[in-house]
């Protein structure tokens, strides 16, 4: 059979020829409409199911298909339900649209469009919105996830593993258009991303609005990643938006919500006295996947690599006189000290000499045991414990994973790292929001220092204790709280409340909401005053984002009970999701296609459209071997350099080759700053040596030459 159209790498038609995304950013809001645009070449009907990336807390709220002139609205059910109505619609010749979250990790989700028929086109529309993160330069991140890498399902993990149909990304099959339009009510400074953008429109001449474009021939291999600056930013802000009108007063729709955005700042001195002790625990993912490129543009950079250099700025910038300890995971895990030892130079170069020769060769991605380990280690007193995680994040069982980090939270912070293209948003975010740290996302070197040292910061600053919210409001208005408890507060970072207003007949339209805590002895409160007046245009955006704030904290909180609590839980979590028309883990958008129209007939063929993913593909070879013996390079679980024999032959499993067959991979040029921080001791400074002299393109006697006389050697 001769085929032609769009293939996958097994050459089978893939009836996906477009994705067109429309980003509307407000402020640090973000809402966004992908359409998905089908059509069947083949002579067969087809049902067509895409598994693909969404951001971890993204709100998705609507689902729609057109066919033709009909134009079908997706309903929010419970999940069997709205599977088994999908089922009968099939069987039955109709065509029907399903829509569902994975079980295990919030940031999958699978598209299934039922009975199209040959020569028949359709059209998708999804619409989610999401808040943006703050990053460690302020900038407000977006990022649109384009790769799906296959995660790893440990053995005995709960639930059903993940299926991911992906192909390497320059075989992407189907085309992206991606276009932004961004306001805010300070002006817009600049817009960057790492993929390329046509030049930024200014709308206004406040510049306080703004359009921007994906260039031409994305090439899916990366993430699609927005970073957008505002002059004066981060400032308090507190939206107010009206009720649904259909919606049943008292209800969270029917009534107003308000979402206020505080950025607390801490007093200079108490920034100054920022800890000098605590337990750093760092975790380093080795499993194979590690050893993929962090993207296409630089092959030869390895996300192992960019894990160590990112472990090596935080060696190199721990407090003299702390504990650490250095854990590495795949299917197994080891540690390089038998427990936590004292920060010094003879530890930190023991510690320096194993992490250099970390790679990639531990196999699958096994994180429960190493986590559960650390874990059941004893605390040392008064050095308060900060796990730091680094990890590509391809794991099936993200639930478990965050669900054990969210019961061992009394005990420690818990800071994660995001490595590489493609790593889970689910696992990286959930990880830090349920152990009180912080997350970032690393896909190059340009802005890893800056988010590194912004970790390590907001673990040295001591953990802030006695929160609470009160509410100053009109007589007959009152506020209950929708989000989950704030745990952790860091300085100039973003703290989020949503909160339901219940009003009676109150004119007043002013209030206030204050946060007060303790920080390190001190006692400190952030207020903000705010009008009750809704806000005009707003749709019902913050309504969704405060029902999936809910739905998010219910569905963690199901993880910890017994059956009976479950099952009460799990109601609670449908009836939300269905009256917001927000998607959960427990409901699926569903959509049938009733127009009386003639019935599919035939068997359906399925397609699965493949995602971009970054694969690292075993390297076939020839060389001479015994008679019945053959060579192949096999995939990253191998040590680098390392083949696997396969044959007839009695043999050791591995032998290396490196040497005599040349096959050492070319080293990418290290980054100054890395090379000038790998000198540094323990303490801080530097030798005055050749070695330091050639970092800083001299020689040894034209530093000497420049050092002032009161510098002692």
């Amino acid at each position: 059979m001769i085929c032609c159209g769009l293939l996958t790498d097994k050459k089978e038609p893939v009836p996906l020829k477009s994705i067109e995304v429309q980003l509307e950013v407000k402020d640090h809001v973000a809402a966004v409409v992908s359409t998905l645009n089908y059509e069947n070449k083949e002579d067969k009907p087809l049902e067509a199911v895409f598994v693909f990336p969404l951001p971890g807390d993204a709100a998705v709220c609507h689902f729609s298909a057109q066919i033709g002139e009909t134009h079908i609205v997706a309903e929010v059910k419970e999940k069997q339900q709205a599977q088994e109505e999908y089922d009968d619609a099939l069987s039955s010749g109709q065509q029907a649209f399903l829509l569902e979250e994975s079980d295990q990790s919030p940031d999958i989700f699978s598209l299934s469009v039922g009975s199209l028929p040959p020569g028949e086109s359709a059209s998708i529309r999804l619409e989610y919105v999401t808040e943006l993160a703050v990053e460690a330069d302020d900038g407000l991140r977006f990022c649109l996830p384009a790769v799906l890498n296959p995660r790893y399902q440990p053995q005995g993990s709960q639930g059903p593993s993940v299926q991911v149909t992906s192909v390497p990304a320059s075989l992407v099959p189907y085309s992206l258009s991606f276009s932004a339009r961004v306001s805010s009510p300070r002006p817009i400074s600049k817009v960057e991303s790492s993929c390329s953008l046509e030049p930024l429109q200014y709308l206004n001449t406040d510049q306080t609005q703004a359009t921007v474009k994906l260039a031409a021939g994305h090439k899916f291999d990366r993430d699609v990643e927005l970073l957008i600056y505002y002059k004066d930013a981060h400032q308090p802000t507190a939206v107010v938006e009206a009720g649904q009108a259909s919606a049943k007063p008292g209800s969270l729709m029917g009534d107003p919500v308000v979402m206020v955005s505080l950025y607390p700042e801490f007093h200079q001195s108490v920034m100054s006295s920022l800890a000098s002790c605590g337990e750093f625990v760092f975790l380093m993912d080795r499993s194979g996947s590690m050893g993929c490129p962090m993207n296409n543009s630089k092959p030869q950079e390895t996300r192992i690599s960019s894990a160590r250099d990112t472990l090596l700025l935080l060696l190199k910038s721990l407090p003299m006189g702390c504990y650490f300890n250095i854990y590495s995971f795949g299917s197994t895990f080891e540690h390089i000290f038998p427990t936590s030892v004292e920060y010094n130079e003879k530890t930190m170069e023991e510690a320096l000499k194993k992490v250099e020769k970390m790679e990639a060769n531990f196999g699958g991605t096994e994180i429960l045991r190493p986590l559960e380990h650390i874990y059941s280690q004893s605390c040392i007193p008064k050095q308060p414990r900060q796990l730091f995680v680094f990890t590509d994040g391809e794991v099936g069982n993200t639930k478990e994973i965050t669900g054990l980090v969210k019961k061992n939270a009394g005990s420690h912070r818990c800071f994660s790292f995001g490595i590489g293209e493609g790593a889970s948003s689910a696992l990286i975010n959930g990880m830090a929001k349920e152990g009180g740290g912080h997350a970032q996302f690393i896909t190059g070197t340009d802005r890893m220092q800056p988010k590194v040292m912004q970790s390590l910061r907001f673990a040295l600053q001591p953990a802030v204790e006695d929160i609470s919210v009160s509410w100053d409001l009109p007589k007959g208005v009152s506020a209950t709280i929708l989000s989950p408890p704030i745990t952790a507060i860091f300085q100039g970072q973003r703290s989020l409340i949503y909160a339901q207003l219940a009003r009676q007949s109150s004119e007043a339209t002013d209030g206030s909401v204050t946060v007060k805590y303790s920080l390190a002895g001190h006692p400190s409160q952030n207020q903000l005053h705010f009008n009750l007046k809704p806000a005009k245009d707003s749709g019902l955006t913050v309504h969704r984002l405060a029902a999936r704030t809910v739905i998010r904290s219910l569905e963690s909180e199901q993880q910890t009970h017994r059956v009976q609590q479950d099952e009460e839980v799990k109601k609670k979590v449908v009836e939300l999701s269905v009256q917001s028309g927000v998607s959960s883990s427990f409901t699926a958008f569903i959509a049938v296609n009733k127009d009386g129209g003639k019935a599919v007939q035939g068997p359906l063929v399925r397609r699965n459209i493949p995602t971009p993913s970054f694969r690292c593909r075993p390297m076939m070879m020839a060389c001479s071997a015994p008679k019945g013996m053959m060579m192949r390079m096999m995939d990253c679980s191998a040590p680098p350099g390392v083949m696997r024999m396969e044959g007839s032959a009695p043999s050791r499993n591995y032998f290396s080759i490196s040497k005599k067959l040349n096959l050492e991979p070319p080293q990418p040029r290290k980054d100054p700053l890395l090379q000038l921080v790998s000198l540094q001791k323990a303490s801080g400074c530097w030798l005055l040596d050749a070695d330091l002299a050639a970092v800083l393109g001299k020689t040894r006697e034209e530093v000497e030459k420049a050092k002032p006389a009161s510098v002692k050697q």
